[in-house]
């Protein structure tokens, strides 16, 4: 391997004595390169090669740098323009500069308006509740009675007032009763007069509309008429419509009669027709039983027939065997030694004939016979096999029922465990409930007693604020001079308008007691001295016969 090396001159150097005086102890480099092989070049040769090599890339580079140099020479020359004046983009940026600096004002405007529009609303609300809070205050019940208790003060000072007035009125018109009476008669006479004219002047009008009602009147009766003499024309062509109505109504019902007739001759025919249908096949089926009851009696016709052949051939068999003896007889007579051998023998074969014939009768009895014996036993065999074969099948469904009892009773078993343990989660889940209920009940009654607790300071706090307040309706009627027992009688401590006392660990309320009597009248809240003397006497200082808190 061949390594090359750049340094200030071209080619190898020779060297000089001088140079040599310190020999080098070695041609190898660490690496072991030969540097006796190596090739020294220039920086200008270095550099043309290294161009030559990455001539791609430098012309890319190139190219980039002028690419960026025109991008920032257009960017010097926005740069440069963007604040001219003169030109339509400056002239543009001028104006979306200026609308974008009013939009801001204008925004900024408006925030401010929205924020004095939020205060006056704030403001607007906060009166509106506050009068809402003053109207539903002026709502209760004890309020309202102390207004009506004010309304009463009021009232008397309004009496006095007015009895003040009449008084004064009294010694001011002493003397002015006849000025008076004159002026007054005078007025009335003169109203008289007035009314006199009025009264002329209404009845000319009415003279007036009386002429204009009767034309009118007059009018209408002529229009009457004419509508009379128009109604009389029209009743006329309606009379001739109607009887025209009429003809067509009868004739459209003589159309349809004659359809209903025709209609109703259609049915009888038709039910005639059935009729005649129905008497055909009964006469068919009359004819058919008639065949049965004829192939019936020719059957047993020819049964009786029969019989009577069989009857016929027997006697004919018998006249036969008569004949045969008659003429066995006579030949016996002809032929006395050959008779007797002769008759015997055929006897003998008429009784062997026979007794051959007996014996096919009885073989065949006896096979019919055998054949029914043997037909009986294969039946009562297949009824056997059949009642084995039942037996046997009932025996496989009674095992298969037994089978299903058990895997019923395996699974009502097993639905039994799941119930019962269903029933233990259910039991659980339900005593988890009761708990769960009892800590409800229990935070309920917690929160029912700071509500109640909360409510006695709501009480207090609204007492204090209504006594506040009528001390100072009170004291301001009592310096305009007015009488206030019933602004101090409505204003007493105690909500609720009773007589009776007032029940400090009920928020300060004052309940109403009435009578157990039939009368249900109110008890007075007064105790005399007398009465606590002899209640103390009698029942001590205990605490456990007074009023605890019951309210009717």
């Amino acid at each position: 391997m061949t390594t090359v090396m750049h340094g200030r001159r071209r080619g190898t150097t020779r060297a000089t004595p001088t140079q040599l005086e310190p020999p080098a102890p070695s041609m190898h480099l660490p690496d072991g390169t030969d540097l006796r092989q190596v090739t020294v070049l220039s920086k200008a040769d270095w550099s043309r090669i290294h161009d030559e090599l990455n001539r791609r890339n430098i012309e890319e580079e190139r190219v980039q740098r002028i690419k960026a140099e025109k991008e920032a020479q257009r960017q010097k020359s926005k740069e440069i323009v963007k604040n001219w004046g003169n030109t339509i983009a400056g002239q543009r940026q001028k104006k979306l500069q200026a609308r974008r600096i009013r939009e801001q004002k204008e925004e900024e405007e408006r925030v401010l308006i929205d924020i004095e529009e939020a205060k006056y609303q704030a403001a607007q609300r906060k009166e509106a509740i506050d009068k809402a809070k003053t109207q539903q205050y002026y709502q209760t019940d004890r309020v309202k009675n102390f207004h009506g208790a004010l309304l009463l003060t009021e009232v008397l000072k309004e009496r006095e007032a007015q009895l003040d007035l009449k008084k004064m009125k009294d010694r001011a018109n002493d003397g002015k009763d006849k000025e008076w009476l004159e002026r007054v008669r005078r007025e009335y006479e003169e109203g008289i007069q007035r009314e006199q004219a009025k009264a002329q002047v209404r009845l000319n009008a009415a003279a007036e509309t009386c002429d204009f009602q009767k034309l009118q009147v007059a009018e209408h009766m002529r229009m009457n008429e004419l509508q009379k003499a128009e109604d009389i024309v029209e009743g006329e062509e309606l009379k001739k419509l109607g009887i025209q109505f009429q003809e067509e109504k009868e004739q459209l019902e003589k159309i349809q009669r004659q359809d209903r007739q025709q209609l109703m001759f259609d049915n009888v025919q038709q039910i005639e027709d059935t009729k005649m249908l129905s008497s055909l096949q009964a006469r068919q089926e009359e004819e058919e039983d008639d065949e049965c009851r004829m192939f019936a009696a020719a059957k047993r016709k020819m049964m009786k027939m029969r019989a009577e052949k069989e009857n016929q051939i027997h006697h004919e068999k018998q006249r036969h065997l008569e004949q045969i003896r008659d003429k066995l007889r006579a030949q016996m007579k002809d032929k006395v030694d050959n008779e007797d051998e002769r008759i015997l023998r055929a006897e003998q074969e008429i009784e062997e004939k026979k007794l051959k014939e007996d014996q096919a009768r009885a073989e065949k009895v006896k096979k019919m016979i055998q054949e029914s014996t043997d037909h009986r036993h294969e039946s009562t065999l297949k009824k056997e096999q059949e009642r084995k074969a039942k037996k046997r099948e009932e025996l496989e469904l009674i095992q298969l029922r037994k089978a299903a009892d058990e895997i019923f009773k395996k699974n009502e078993y097993e639905k039994s465990l799941l119930r019962k343990a269903e029933d233990e989660k259910l039991k659980a889940y339900h005593t988890k409930q009761v708990e769960q209920n009892k800590t409800v009940e229990e935070l309920l009654r917690q929160e029912q007693l700071a509500l109640d607790k909360a409510n006695v300071e709501l009480l207090g706090l609204e007492e204090k604020q209504f006594q506040e307040y009528a001390q100072a309706v009170i004291k301001h009627c009592k310096e305009g001079g007015r009488n206030v027992y019933p602004l101090k009688k409505a204003a007493q401590e105690g909500a609720g308008g009773g007589c009776g006392p007032i029940f400090a660990g009920k928020g300060g309320i004052r309940p109403s007691y009435m009578a157990a009597d039939r009368s249900g009248n109110q008890l007075p809240n007064f105790q005399g001295a007398t009465t606590d003397e002899v209640k103390l006497t009698i029942e001590g200082k205990g605490t456990t016969k007074k009023r605890i808190g019951f309210v009717w």
